[in-house]
């Protein structure tokens, strides 16, 4: 019988990297998400609050032309490059997100095929990116290493093929995680988080998290980690486990059928007080 070792405060707790009192915005990096197109700017609102309260120095949020306006509304902290109209130059970029709300269009495959042969930078790739690879499973084959992906079960048996349980959906996880040598993060009711050969249960979060929006702030909270120079397996433990830890906080003052997205980004301060 396959036994998880517990995702729990100790673990991660060691990981977090407390902040000195000297430190300046440059010191916590620069990432870049790609996220959101017509009808789904929500994906790259929640994404890019999400990454921000995760304490990332800077974020630049890339979107597309006729929708910029609402990112730079809801979120002024965030600079804007513009789908349509200027070329990706990753030289200024620590980390990279992309996928939530990117759509399935030509150019949402081509911008993703480019990115994965030409950024060299940690990487996290969720939603409708992992639903472009699935339609072209050949992509695995040039994910860098150490890449994370965050499907949920529906998006992981795109990936790799229909299961008839969630317990064979993670002998798989690990399995493709050794294979193609990349953090795999199977999201749910105790998502796993794995690479090559260890893999952690989280013992965070709950039902209130079943909502949409809920993924798209995890990618942007791990993205905020990769960005500030955490190995990606920790920043994907890190990210999970402070994810599903302001949904248990908000229960506090919401039910788990009232709980939204944006109640859980704003307690995301509370749970880093309680590293302190």
């Amino acid at each position: 019988m396959l036994k998880l070792k517990k995702l729990e405060k100790n673990i991660v707790q060691h990981i977090h990297k407390s902040r000195k009192s000297s430190t300046h915005k440059g010191d916590f990096g620069h990432a870049y998400l790609i996220v959101g197109n017509k009808g789904k700017m929500g994906a790259a609102v929640i994404a890019s609050k999400a990454c921000m309260r995760s304490g990332v120095g800077l974020l630049t949020v890339n979107v597309p032309e006729e929708e910029h306006t609402i990112l730079q509304i809801a979120l002024p902290e965030a600079m804007l490059t513009l789908r349509e109209k200027e070329k990706n130059n990753f030289h200024y970029f620590s980390a990279l997100g992309i996928g939530p709300g990117i759509g399935l269009e030509k150019e949402s495959a081509q911008l993703l095929n480019y990115i994965l042969l030409e950024f060299n930078k940690p990487m996290l790739l969720d939603a409708d990116a992992l639903n472009l690879i699935a339609s072209n499973k050949d992509l695995l084959n040039i994910l860098p290493k150490q890449t994370i992906i965050t499907p949920h079960a529906k998006e992981f048996d795109r990936l790799f093929g229909m299961h008839a349980t969630n317990k064979l959906r993670i002998q798989t996880a690990i399995a493709k995680s050794k294979e193609y040598k990349i953090v795999i993060i199977l999201k749910g009711h105790k998502s796993l988080i794995t690479f090559d050969g260890k893999s952690y249960e989280n013992t965070t979060g709950n039902a209130g998290l079943a909502k949409a929006g809920s993924g798209d702030a995890l990618s942007g909270i791990i993205t905020a980690f990769l960005a500030q120079g955490y190995d990606p397996f920790d920043a994907a433990k890190l990210g999970v486990y402070i994810h599903g830890h302001a949904a248990d906080i908000t229960l506090q003052n919401q039910s788990l059928e009232s709980m939204l997205i944006t109640d859980v980004i704003n307690n995301l301060g509370e749970v880093f007080k309680t590293f302190a």
